[in-house]
């Protein structure tokens, strides 16, 4: 493969149970995305943009997703403002990420974010760096409705060797707060001691997803080394594709939009919350915080899967003081149930309590007497 070529990578509301099921698919099921639906989460108000071959925008499951779009091939004679999928591959990474949970086909990890399509592939699959490197600069500029801007990138696409513009092209992404996501890449050997490299996933700045096979393990053909973050479904993964409305895939490629989605979801949570953007860090910090940890018995090594599962509540941060507790969580669930008494002190501290545990806790009730909407929002989880 010509190194200078980009290639794919491929190998709020309660809802009825009943009414959903024939849209869940397995993989969606089991990293837990109806944890965060259950909780009112779907994503509303996160951009996505997907960097990939564009996007079957006439799918009934992805057309009230999309919310812009723009060409950086040669597909249509490079006219701009023609970012359809020619090959597949986007439109299925498109429906894992977001396909909408309206009775049809098949629903997405966040259902309700909204999608720009920036189409670096063309129908072969093919792209440069060059176009790559000019969709990030894109992506990161982009202001929507509403002032809208992109949350994160998605990447499942990878070449041979690092190059310099892009690595520092996703840099300045990830320098605004933009989360970047990429497919680890599938040159893997099936050894989790042995080290595969694909860009950018290379890359320390991106969030570098490795895929899952059908029992739940590291799929042989997925890249491993140390900058791969997190594990997801990867093989057979039932999406929104062409002509046929669905296909399975197999693929990092495929893992790594559940990885997207679910930042959404935990970017939906957070600004809901705190009503402020999370920095990149911290964000990536509550993603890990989402997984669970798993030790392969004969070889020693360990690897992180993706869990939306999992009971985390997330640290709002009033002050940065506040950063050595251990356990804001139980702080603030404490006060949430006891706040209508008044009793916050008595029964929310006790002897053993630290000089900022009970700072944070007069935080809380400085916050309750003048963002009222916001301590609602906060102690909604614990209702």
């Amino acid at each position: 493969m010509n190194e200078t070529q980009v290639k794919l990578i491929i190998a709020p509301h309660s809802f009825d149970e009943e009414k959903i099921k024939d849209e869940v698919t397995n993989n969606i099921s089991s990293i837990g995305a109806r944890h965060f639906w259950n909780q009112g989460y779907t994503g509303k108000g996160v951009v996505v943009a997907i960097l990939d071959t564009g996007c079957n925008y006439h799918n009934l499951d992805l057309k009230d997703r999309i919310i812009g779009g723009y060409n950086f091939t040669k597909d249509f004679d490079g006219d701009i403002n023609r970012f359809e999928d020619l090959n597949g591959h986007g439109t299925h990474v498109a429906g894992t990420i977001a396909a909408s949970l309206n009775g049809y086909g098949i629903v997405g990890v966040a259902p309700d974010v909204s999608l720009l399509i920036l189409k670096v592939l063309d129908y072969r699959g093919s792209g440069t760096v060059d176009s790559l490197v000019k969709a990030i600069d894109y992506a990161m500029n982009w202001t929507g409705p509403n002032n809208k801007r992109v949350n994160i990138l998605s990447l499942s696409l990878g070449l041979s060797s690092s190059k310099e513009n892009l690595h520092n092209a996703i840099k300045h992404a990830v320098s605004k707060d933009i989360a970047v996501v990429v497919a680890s890449g599938n040159e893997g050997d099936g050894d989790l001691s042995t080290d595969e490299y694909s860009y950018p996933a290379g890359y320390e700045e991106v969030i570098a997803v490795g895929a899952l096979d059908n029992n739940n393990e590291v799929a042989n053909f997925t890249n491993t080394n140390k900058e791969v973050d997190i594990y997801a479904p990867g093989v057979d993964i039932k999406s929104t594709y062409l002509n046929i409305d669905f296909a399975d895939l197999s693929g990092t490629s495929m893992a790594a939009p559940h990885v997207t989605g679910a930042l959404a979801l935990l970017i939906n949570k957070y600004e809901n919350l705190t009503k402020t953007r999370p920095k990149e860090s911290k964000l990536f910090e509550y993603l890990m915080l989402h997984t669970t940890k798993v030790q392969i018995a004969h070889s020693g090594e360990a690897f992180s899967i993706l869990n939306l599962s999992k009971d985390v509540i997330i640290k709002e941060d009033f002050s940065e003081q506040f950063e050595d507790i251990l356990d804001k969580s139980l702080l603030i669930k404490c006060f949430c149930e006891v706040r209508k008494s008044q009793a916050f002190f008595t029964q929310c501290l006790n002897e053993n309590s630290t000089e900022n545990e009970s700072e944070f806790l007069i935080s809380l009730i400085q916050e309750s007497a003048s963002t009222a909407e916001h301590i609602k929002n906060l102690c909604k989880p614990f209702k």
